[in-house]
């Protein structure tokens, strides 16, 4: 979905991952992240490998420098918040155009991770994790 804001052209896009769900936004810029109204650099403590991760679709169609990404996140750690990012991205350039659907698609930025934590059973300490045995 894209709408104009300001006489400039805004692309949606939402990633989850795990229990995080990150609303990006496109805006024509100069390569800036803001997450949560914060720098993104900041929000993200300043690890190389969430920003590297959150720039990758960027990176893989040459557009570092050309859109500001806007994002909502909550929900979840900063890993799983940082991959909900590049999802989103990636499906904002897919709206941008069309035909970045399928070098996005190859490198895998496209797909939703479906892991989460499993969930805790009766009897067991954790979700598989089982307690101390006892012979006596």
């Amino acid at each position: 979905m894209s709408e104009d804001i300001n006489d400039k052209v805004v692309y949606w896009g939402t990633g989850r991952r795990k229990n995080a769900v990150a609303r990006v936004r496109l805006v024509p810029g100069d390569g800036k992240i803001v997450v949560n109204k914060r720098p993104g650099d900041n929000y993200f403590n300043y690890n190389p490998k969430y920003l590297a991760s959150i720039k990758a679709p960027l990176g893989t169609l040459g557009m570092e420098n050309e859109y500001d990404v806007l994002v909502n996140a909550h929900g979840g750690g900063l890993t799983g918040q940082a991959e909900a990012v590049k999802l989103g991205v990636a499906r904002a350039l897919c709206q941008l155009d069309p035909a970045n659907r399928q070098p996005l698609k190859i490198e895998g930025y496209l797909t939703r991770d479906p892991r989460a934590k499993e969930r805790k059973k009766y009897g067991l300490k954790k979700a598989r994790k089982a307690p101390q045995y006892s012979k006596r």
